[in-house]
């Protein structure tokens, strides 16, 4: 690295930041002065991205906002090379593609992996942890999971040496939200009628309005929701449950204001100043439960008969967690995990006390492997052999449960619940139907869940016999649109075709997917054509150590398995006949974020390329 981090000498620079005309009026008002700035480095004018916009002026610009320092030379990297490097305040992601250099953030927004341990492919570089992909000549989020993108760095090279310059302010962020529209509909006072309705505020909800006001539309956004809260992290509520809702909350209540988000929760109605001209104190008359839809108005019908015109509606209800049948399912202390009081309840019941979880899935072993260190004894129900059977195989599953196992959690295998037996109205016992009795004092039901549409039924918008809503049929090609032009579904809810397993129609119920979704139900909002093309990923985390999945592995007929299975360092490829349909990997980083990136250029892989065991075609950085 030869001098990199001597003092550099000052070097002077002007700044220019071009924006495309709509979102020239923001930066305007922003800064308050119209004079574009230039940065003139290495002789030529160069134009920054349009989000890739500089803080407010310092009262006193000058050299402390800023920090520029050789970083590398230019032999330092092959192509196809990312590099982290420290620049004062922070470290930057170098890379190296087709001879160009670029500088961005080095950590994911999502949750911080370092991406420098990710997979470059393609003009871009994808998460090692969850698979969110970011475009290396814009930093911008091309997949998901999470909301936010990186920051973009200027690089130029001086007498073969790599010169990075950023802003004190970004290098310590981390993160960057895209430029947004701001709501200027008149009809923003008038509580009867929106421009956009989004039933469901999960990922498919967030990421459509946001996506909307990205993309400049800048009229009315209702956003309701069964829930309490501001749209949160689902997906940590059953790793850890003792996390409160303001740790989850994915935006802040300022987020919503800022950008014209109207957001009608259970608990307040509308939130109070976000946007809904109804004064300070008053809620949307209705709740926030649609109750039904009526297509040929164009009217979301609310609980207590309330009605919302809308233009666009964008279906994102999610699942309904099913519950237990048996005997005693009325008694206390018996729980599905939907919300964060729920977690937060479990959690304190547990405490040095008996817990009970029925299924094996993600939700019932996170929770199970989550209460290990908080109850006196973990046990676990459920009707198949192994945990995770469907998605993982027989011997996957036999290699966790062996790890649960040597964690303290009891398991009884393919039995289901009998009885809930009760002293004074509250749990005690589990009964089996393999006649064992369990002590309880909590129980956990994680057996899986259904669409919760049933208020659609009579609404004219198509429902397959299971209750999920297809979109993307022959007569309405416009992706994640339903049978009723004009209404878009996204989310757990919907069955859609999967691009690379040959348009088979699927649901895929995972956090990434209704991201994806979501965004793409704005873009055809405002006709811009867009598909899915997303390979699913998912995750999930026990015992401190996690497991990474991508792909869609229904109907695998092998599992062909590299590495060490007791260790739990291992890589297991799903195939079916000849060809690999899913991967799954623990301790074997970033392998699966490599085959997701295969999959996603449209490359198949074989069997046959597996099972030799050299990966070395596969785990190679770059394309």
């Amino acid at each position: 690295m030869g001098g990199c981090f001597s003092k550099p000498k000052p070097v002077e620079l002007k700044i220019e930041v071009v924006l495309p005309e709509k979102d020239r009026k923001e930066e305007l008002s922003a800064s308050g002065k119209g004079s574009p700035r230039a940065y003139q480095g290495n002789g030529t004018a160069r134009h920054f991205h349009a989000e890739e916009r500089l803080p407010a002026p310092h009262p006193y610009p000058g050299a402390q906002d800023f920090m520029e320092a050789a970083v590398c030379h230019v032999k330092d990297l092959e192509n196809g090379q990312m590099r982290e490097v420290e620049l004062g305040w922070g470290k930057v992601l170098l890379v190296k593609d087709n001879g160009e250099f670029h500088a961005l953030g080095h950590k994911c927004p999502h949750y911080g992996a370092p991406l420098v341990k990710g997979v470059l492919s393609r003009g871009r570089v994808r998460c090692p942890w969850h698979g969110a992909c970011f475009n290396i000549s814009t930093g911008d989020l091309e997949d998901f999971p999470g909301l936010d993108s990186l920051h973009k760095f200027q690089v130029k090279i001086e007498k073969e040496k790599v010169y990075v310059r950023a802003s004190k302010q970004a290098l310590q962020l981390q993160r960057r939200t895209k430029v947004m529209a701001t709501c200027i509909s008149p009809s923003a006072g008038h509580s009867g009628s929106t421009n956009v309705l989004i039933v469901g505020a999960g990922a498919a909800g967030l990421v459509c309005a946001e996506t909307l006001r990205q993309e400049g539309f800048s009229d009315r956004i209702v956003l309701c929701t069964l829930d309490r809260h501001l749209p949160y992290d689902r997906p940590k509520l059953s790793k850890s449950l003792d996390t409160q809702p303001e740790q989850l909350a994915l935006r802040p209540k300022e987020f919503f204001r800022a950008h014209g988000i109207e957001v009608l929760t259970e608990a307040q109605g509308l939130e109070e100043g976000l946007g809904t001209g109804l004064g300070p104190g008053r809620t949307l008359p209705g709740g926030s439960q649609v109750v039904t839809v009526d297509v040929r108005n164009k009217k979301a019908v609310f609980k207590d008969g309330f009605k919302l015109e809308y233009s666009k509606l964008l279906l994102a209800p999610g699942s309904s967690p099913k519950t237990l049948s048996c005997k005693g399912k009325e008694v206390e202390n018996v729980f599905t995990i939907r919300t964060p009081e729920d977690a937060n309840r479990v959690v304190r019941l547990a405490r040095g006390r008996n817990a009970v979880v029925v299924g094996a899935g993600f939700l019932g072993m996170e929770v199970a492997a989550y209460l290990t260190e908080k109850a006196h004894s973990v046990s676990v129900v459920e009707l198949e052999e192994t945990p995770f059977r469907r998605l993982l195989g027989e011997r996957v599953g036999r290699a966790l449960m062996k790890m649960f196992e040597n964690n303290r959690v009891k398991f009884y295998m393919q039995t289901e619940v009998l009885e809930l037996r009760a002293q004074e109205g509250k749990l005690k016992e589990v009964v089996l139907k393999s006649s064992k009795v369990v002590r309880a004092d909590v129980c956990v039901v994680g057996i899986g869940a259904v669409p919760a549409t049933g208020f659609l039924r009579q609404s004219g918008i198509g429902l397959d016999s299971r209750g999920f809503i297809p979109v993307n049929k022959a007569l309405s090609p416009q992706m994640m649109q339903t049978n009723v032009p004009g209404v878009f579904a996204a989310g757990d809810a919907v069955t859609f075709p999967l691009a690379w397993r040959n348009n088979r129609k699927v649901n895929i119920p995972h956090w990434q997917m209704a991201h994806a979704q979501g965004r793409v139900a704005a873009q055809n909002m405002l006709a811009q054509e867009a598909e899915i093309s997303t390979v699913p990923y998912l995750w999930t985390a026990m015992f401190g150590k996690s497991l990474r999945y991508a792909g869609y592995g229904e109907g695998f007929d092998d599992v062909v398995i590299q590495g060490d299975l007791h260790e739990l360092k291992f890589v297991a490829f799903y195939t079916k006949g000849d060809e690999v349909i899913s991967v799954a990997s623990m301790n074997y980083d970033p392998i699966v974020s490599k085959v997701a990136e295969v999959l996603a250029s449209g490359r198949s892989i074989r069997k046959r390329e597996v099972e030799t065991g050299d990966m070395s075609w596969l785990t190679g950085k770059g394309s």
